[in-house]
Parts: C-alpha cells; structure tokens; sequence
C-alpha cells in the first residue's frame, strides 16, 4: 500500500564530479547545536517515463530506488517550488498499480520504460537542535547518470540537498543557504537528478556543416516561378472546421501526438487567443488534479468538476469563437465527467451541513442515536461513490475525454470572430449570458414558495455560474468590468447556492427521518432541522429581491 510524505528540499550545485565538496561549518547556522555525520549511502534509482517523457514534461518523476533506509518505489509530485508529495510504494520487480493510476491522466495508454539509471553516493549528515531534533539532512551526491531510452549517454556530477524533517520550519532553510551562499554554494540549475540526467545524457546533435558558396542563381522562367507560388487561403472557416471536426473525432488515435507540450504562448491580441488561454489551462486543472481526486486529497473533486464545468461554460458562452459544432459534443462528455464527480462531491456537501446543522443543536433536542446513523449513511454512500469515481478515472470513455482536449487546444475550430480584437466579441457574449441570468431571477421572483419556485432558483443559480464563468475568461481582456461582473455572479451564486443546499438538506432529512423510523428511532430530531433549514430557504427567498436590484443596477461588461 503506498504512503505519502511531503518533502521540502533545496538543491545546490557542487564541484565537478571528482572534486572535493566541502562543506562550510553548519553549526554557525542559527538554531543549529550539531551536526552529526551518518555515514555514506549507496543508492541505485532507476527512472521510467514514457518514450516522449510526459512525466518529466509535467515535472513528475517515478523511480525504482534500492539503498538507504527507504527503498522501494518513490512517485514524486509537485506541489510549488522546492515542495513535492512524494508517493511511496514497496519494492517490486514491475510498476506498482496504485503508482502507474497516479499518473494515467499524464500517460494515457502509453507504456512506462526505463529512461534513465542514477548511482548515487550519498554523503549524509543531520543538522539537530540543543535537545537532538532533526532539523535538517544535508547530503552530498555523487552522481552518475546512464541513458537506458533515447540514447546511451551517461554524465557525472555533484550536487548538495538540503532536506527539512518532517513539521520543520521552512524558514530554516532559508537560514541553511545563506550560510552555503556565504561559501560560495550557489542554488542548482536543474529541478531534479532526473532533469539534469536527461539533459546531460542527451545525444548530441550533429554539428551543422559550413556553408559552401552558394553558385548564381539562374533566372528563372515566368512560368515556373508563377506555378512555385501558393494558392491564396480561402476565408478562414469552413475547411478549418472541417479538418479540426476530423482531427477531434479521431483524437482517440492521436495520444502520442497530443500528450506532447504546446509551446509556450505569448500575450493573447484576439478574441480566440484569450479564450483559448482560459480553455488551456481549465484542461490542464484536471489533468493536474487528476492524481488529488484518486488520493482522495481534500477540496480536489470540487476543484476538478469546476475545471469541468468551466470549461463547458465557455464552450457554450463563446460560441462565436470556438466552432459548437465541434464543442457541443465535447460539452456532453464534460457533462458526463462533472455529473461523476459529482456523486461524490454532492455527498461530501450534504455531509458537511447536516453535520454542521446537527452541532449547531442544543443537547435537549438531539434525541436518539442521530449523528451514528448521520455517519452510517454518509459513510456507506461515500464508500460507493468513491469507487465508482475511481473506475470513471480509469475508464477509456474518461481518457478519451482528455486526448480530445488535448487535440481540441491543439488545433482550436476557431470562428471567423476569433480574429477579431477582444473587446466588441468578449464583451457581447457576456451580456447575452447577463441577460439569461436576469430572465430566469425575473421568473423565480414572480412564482410562489414552493417546489417551482425552487427549480426556478436553481436555474438561475446555474445560468449565474455560466455567467460567472464567462465573465472569468473575459477578464484579462476587458478588465475591471468584467472582474466586478465575477464578484456579483459569484455573491448572486452563493445566495442561490444556500437556497438550493437547503432544498437538497430537506431531501437527505426526509431520507434520515425515515431509515430512523423503520428501525424504531425517534425522528424527532429531524424535523428539527428539517425546520431550521426551511426558515434558511425562507430568509434567502426574502434577501433576493435586494441582491438582484443591486447587481441588476451594476449591469454587466
């Protein structure tokens, strides 16, 4: 079973492998009372990525190590700058499966190989404290690196890591490398082992030849040159579209292709440029959060099922930008993806407020076993919901999914009005959006209390999200508009939010109420809240007016 530890660590370069690499008197870093020597560790790591390396691309590495005190398989994500949760399996001969599921989202179908092989010697010592407490391991490596994919280069190098114990202080190490600075030790140039190996062990490209004298040209006749001239394009559009509707249906056939990066943007200038920024990085969100969601990291399937819905957002809302003829399709499978993550992420929200709504009781009204029942349900639904998510995860419909986003960004089925400047285009969509989220409040505001009115609510409530959405993307073209349109989305959102959470509490309570009556329990205390959550639905109901009337008056982009 594989386990997880945080690491913080810095890296810093050394002499040429060979060379000494001393190090300077630790102990005059503040904090420090000794540095205690542990001897000489030899380790033996081989790497494995994919043949096009889409582990190093997204800064992952994924080794097989023996030596030291904790051999086995290490996953290494990145967390920020110097800061990875690294995954840990035991040691086998093949791919661990947890390992290989962490990473699906990166290599799709694609097999892992060996790609690199580290031999290290680690020089280790322990920076303690006056009582003994680890403050710190610095270690010298000396490295040397053999190609085992792409090549059959190797390299050698030495380098300095300073790793933080467990629940230290990061400002530690900032104490740690102004004394390495002092010295002359300067911060590594390289991520990781792994990044330095592949670009050391590189094979070299051929040095170009020089030039010879280029002869005269001969003149060429009339005819020849009109015929080496190419045709004009016709009018952006419809044989794009045709080839990137092609190239999207086919995505299935194209993972190697499209798993590669795209090269790097520059500052967007039409309306189709800051939009594809947006649907960018949305599909990087989930493939990033893709390994959270299977750790069951806190927050993470919400953060993924709003990528999702992000993403279909802006498909639907620019609709004059990005071709619906190519993305409705795609639109319907993150409608699939968002519904699935939503199993679990719906029971995780209901938990949270009947749990809060139950603390929030006074002792004398809680009667019978109502928060062991709360957890029995909650605990048997979350269950099965987890291992559905995990089978979508793993399933090909969902891996299709990505390769199609990928292939998607790769070759967008930009409109005619993709090229135009991003103001008159940005700007249209988002008030067209305004105006649906208006129509829909007007509705709600004009049918009585109860189950329609509720339904109503609950449109508007998406419609505003889809607004709010669009309004995101829009941002960094229309500026402070469009960010003040988010903030009144978002708190129009929330209210509608609170409203439908209560709606979804009652229904869970009528559910609770009755499993309780069944086996003989009193259900008073349901009906409790099953009241409390009415009054809650009542006072969002009485607030909308005035929030509608404020936002209304603000107008959109």
């Amino acid at each position: 079973m594989a386990d997880t530890k945080r690491e913080i660590e810095r890296k810093y370069e050394g002499p040429p492998a060979g060379g000494d690499a001393p190090l300077p008197d630790l102990t005059d870093v503040p904090g420090v009372s000794g540095v205690i020597d542990k001897g000489v560790a030899e380790l033996d790591a081989t790497y494995y990525d994919t043949a096009d390396q889409r582990l190093a691309t997204a800064s992952l590495t994924l080794r097989r190590r023996t030596g030291g005190d904790d051999a086995g398989w290490h996953l290494k994500l990145p967390v920020s700058e110097g800061v990875r949760d690294e995954i840990r399996a035991p040691l086998s001969d093949t791919v661990p499966e947890d390992l290989t599921a962490l990473v699906r989202s990166r290599i799709r179908e694609a097999e892992l190989v060996p790609v690199v092989r580290l031999l290290s010697a680690r020089d280790i010592r322990h920076l303690v404290d006056a009582s003994g407490t680890l403050l710190a391991e610095v270690s010298v490596d000396r490295v040397r690196a053999e190609r085992l994919s792409g090549g059959a280069g190797s390299a050698e190098w030495t380098e300095i890591e300073v790793e933080l114990a467990d629940d230290g202080d990061p400002a530690f190490l900032d104490k740690v490398e102004k004394k390495l600075r002092k010295a002359g030790i300067k911060r590594s140039a390289s991520a990781s082992k792994l990044a330095k190996a592949l670009e050391d062990t590189a094979p070299r490209k051929p040095e170009k030849p020089e030039k010879a004298e280029k002869p005269e040209k001969a003149a060429k006749p009339e005819k020849a040159e009109k015929a080496g001239k190419p045709e004009k394009a016709g009018k952006a559009g419809t044989a794009d579209k045709a080839a990137t509707t092609d190239k999207v249906a086919d995505a299935s056939k194209a993972t190697a292709t499209a798993a590669k990066p795209e090269p790097p943007v520059s500052t967007p200038h039409t309306a189709g440029a800051h939009i594809l920024t947006y649907v960018r990085d949305q599909r990087d969100a989930i493939v990033e959060l893709d390994p959270a969601v299977r750790r069951d990291v806190p927050d993470s399937v919400h953060r993924m099922r709003v990528a999702t819905r992000r993403l279909r957002s802006t498909f639907r809302s620019y609709g004059k930008i990005l071709d619906r003829t190519v993305t409705d399709p795609i639109g319907v499978e993150l409608k699939w993806l968002a519904a699935e993550l939503g199993v679990d992420r719906d029971q995780e929200v209901l938990t949270e407020h009947l749990t809060a709504a139950l603390d929030d009781l006074p002792s004398d009204l809680v009667t019978g076993p109502v928060q062991a029942r709360l957890s029995t349900w909650s605990g048997a639904r979350r269950s099965g919901s987890r291992q559905r998510l995990i089978a979508v995860l793993d399933g090909k419909r969902y891996l299709d999914l990505l390769t199609t986003l990928d292939t998607l960004v790769a070759g967008p089925p930009l409109q005619e009005a993709a090229s135009k400047k991003p103001g008159k285009v940005i700007a249209k969509a988002v008030r067209k959006d305004f105006k649906k989220v208006a129509d829909l409040v007007g509705e709600a505001l004009e049918l009585p209390p109860g189950s329609e009115r509720d339904l109503a609510m609950h449109d508007a409530r998406k419609k505003a999200k889809r607004t709010r959405y669009a309004a995101e993307a829009a941002t960094p073209a229309l500026g402070e508009p469009a960010a003040d349109l988010v903030k009144s989305m978002k708190s129009l959102q929330t209210l509608l939010g609170d409203h439908q959470d209560s709606v979804m509490v009652r229904g869970s309570l009528r559910e609770l109420a009755t499993e309780a009556h069944e086996e003989g329990e009193n259900a008073f205390t349901y009906g409790v809240l099953y009241g409390r959550a009415e009054q809650r639905a009542a006072a969002v109901e009485a607030a909308l007016p005035g929030e509608w009337e404020a936002i209304e008056g603000q107008g959109a982009v």
